[in-house]
């Protein structure tokens, strides 16, 4: 097994359990070793520190599995997959059959994904280490989960980063169908896994759209970026008196449609808007009781924070401004480069440019079927605040 060496002073994120040990931290590596092939990590002073998979194509040259000398094998994988879908089991109601199984970092696996979208399962293998061990997860999953079928969607960007070629379609024989229908707390939705964003659908904010149900009775409610009309559903179930869904995608408010009729909703109290919504929150001038910001992730890149800045300060601050005294806005960031502390900043630059006095009456991250690992911060990257206008 190839060994790595880190430089000189580099020992102190893997020594407190951070999985990531980035190229520019490395020696040495003695012996010869290819992409996701598992090697040992030694301090300079070669202290062993554990061990994971090694590709020489990314920042992220390795990511450490175990702080132990286990062997990384069927026999390990089964172990981890296994206590990962055991936690879910305590989490779900008979009301909800969407879930995500295995969340990556925050299960100790890196680089790998599973959602569950009732009897079917959805992958993404990105990262060489767990494309190398592709068909021992399938395999284990079949075994422990019995799904119907699964699908790979595998994020593209992530694997060009790690040298791997683009991964999606059907896991196995068989056409996998258009949608599929889930339950979540008792409401219904139609998930497109093949083309949705993620792998289907928020199973992230599942949370979130329970606290918007709970305070959605009587009100007015604005839901921006509503993808699939998740926000906008549970708002009407919750007892709207209307409700807005703003959304670029005309496919995706299509879908919105269809689960606003799958929940029994009456279509004359919904507005569908297909638009850009900086461009609707500028040019609207309606009042709402609630609001939704929940946006796709504006820095995917370190480089990309100024302009994420800027595009959260935007939003927010319309936002403000169209919200009604004692208003409330449950305003979300899923950008990992965005920490909770620069979000709350540019929620107070927001409200100070808005002339509205806003609370903040909580804070949250995602739901528990998201577990982060204690030492890997980066992994808590949904943050979501549930303001109130004052005056």
């Amino acid at each position: 097994m190839a060994k790595v060496f880190l430089k000189e002073g580099r020992e102190e994120a893997p020594s407190r359990g951070h999985p990531w040990i980035f190229s520019g931290a490395i020696d040495k590596i003695e012996g010869k070793v290819d992409a996701g092939g598992i090697v040992d990590l030694f301090s300079h002073e070669r202290e062993f520190m554990g061990r994971g998979y090694y590709n020489p194509r990314s920042q992220i040259a390795v990511r450490l599995l175990v702080s132990k000398p286990v062997e990384i094998d069927d026999t390990f994988f089964q172990g981890r997959i296994k206590q990962a879908i055991s936690h879910r089991k305590s989490l779900l109601s008979p009301e909800t059959t969407a879930c995500r199984l295995i969340h990556a970092e925050g299960d100790l696996l890196p680089g790998l994904i599973c959602d569950m979208y009732g009897d079917y399962l959805v992958l993404q293998l990105n990262t060489a280490g767990m494309e190398r061990f592709r068909d021992v997860i399938i395999s284990i999953l079949k075994d422990l989960i019995s799904p119907q079928m699964m699908y790979d969607r595998s994020d593209p960007g992530t694997r060009a980063q790690e040298g791997l070629p683009d991964s999606t379609g059907p896991i196995g024989d068989g056409p996998f169908p258009d949608y599929v229908e889930i339950w979540e707390n008792g409401a219904r939705f139609l998930v497109n896994v093949k083309k949705g964003q993620k792998t289907g659908f928020y199973l992230d904010q599942r949370d979130n759209r329970s606290l918007i149900r709970g305070l959605a009775e009587g009100k007015r409610v604005l839901n921006c970026f509503s993808y699939t009309g998740g926000f906008s559903v549970y708002a009407s179930l919750g007892g709207a008196v209307g409700v807005t869904s703003v959304e670029a995608s005309a496919d995706a408010l299509e879908v919105c449609k269809k689960n606003l009729i799958r929940n029994d909703i009456p279509l004359e109290n919904h507005q569908l808007v297909k638009g850009d919504v900086f461009q609707f929150l500028r040019g609207d001038q309606g009042e709402y009781d609630l609001i939704v910001l929940d946006p796709p992730a504006f820095a995917k890149r370190k480089g990309m924070v100024p302009g994420a800045i800027r595009g959260y300060k935007d939003i927010n601050l319309y936002a403000m401004k169209r919200a009604k005294d004692g208003g409330m806005i449950l305003t979300c960031s899923c950008s990992q480069h965005i920490d909770s502390g620069l979000f709350h900043k540019i929620l107070s630059y927001a409200a100070v440019d808005s002339c509205r006095q806003i609370q903040v009456l909580g804070h949250w991250g995602a739901p528990p079927d998201h577990p982060t690992a204690l030492h890997h911060p980066e992994g808590e990257y949904l943050k979501a605040f549930l303001l109130r206008v004052v005056e």
